[in-house]
């Protein structure tokens, strides 16, 4: 078991990758964001978890793993978020001119997620998501479901941090 140190957190998240679920602990400075910690980590290899429970999820059928820790490669990583009710400041500011939320669905990997992105009003959704193959990309007040687990429940988190190469958008 992992101790803190006295300038340390620890947040819980759920990872999603293309072929499982992980709910977990990431383990940060105090002062970090570990709703955008991907985007701060040129590199970094691997998100680290602790206390993980892994759904993995394969065929008619879905296991369930439990570890102490375990190493995700960030490479198949399709997306996380923060657990609520765990809260941290959006990764915007409101009064910025000329931006709108604009309703969007993801598929990402065995789940659906309903959300919001914020665009300019001076470009189409296209270009913005074709921008966006650059770097980690936030989806806002989302609705996670899964696509062939019956009796999950739906998920909800105030913002959600994607690989946009990873995912299909749908509008």
């Amino acid at each position: 078991m992992y101790t803190l140190a006295p300038d340390e957190k620890a947040t819980g998240l759920m990872i999603y990758t293309v072929h499982s679920l992980v709910r977990g602990e990431l383990v940060t400075k105090e002062s970090a964001r570990a709703s955008i910690w991907l985007r701060m980590q040129a590199q970094v290899h691997y998100m680290h978890i602790h206390k993980p429970q892994v759904l993995s999820f394969g065929g008619a059928l879905t296991k369930s793993v439990v570890f102490d820790e375990i190493y995700v490669p960030i490479s198949q990583i399709l997306g996380y978020h923060i657990l609520p009710p765990a809260d941290e400041p959006l990764d915007y500011d409101e009064s910025e001119p000329n931006r709108a939320m604009k309703p969007v669905n993801l598929l990402l990997g065995n789940f659906s997620v309903n959300g919001k992105l914020r665009i300019s009003t001076h470009t189409d959704f296209a270009t913005t998501i074709e921008m966006a193959h650059a770097g980690w990309l936030s989806v806002y007040d989302v609705e996670i479901s899964p696509l062939f687990v019956q009796g999950f429940p739906t998920m909800r988190a105030p913002m959600m941090l994607v690989n946009p190469v990873g995912v299909s958008f749908g509008v």
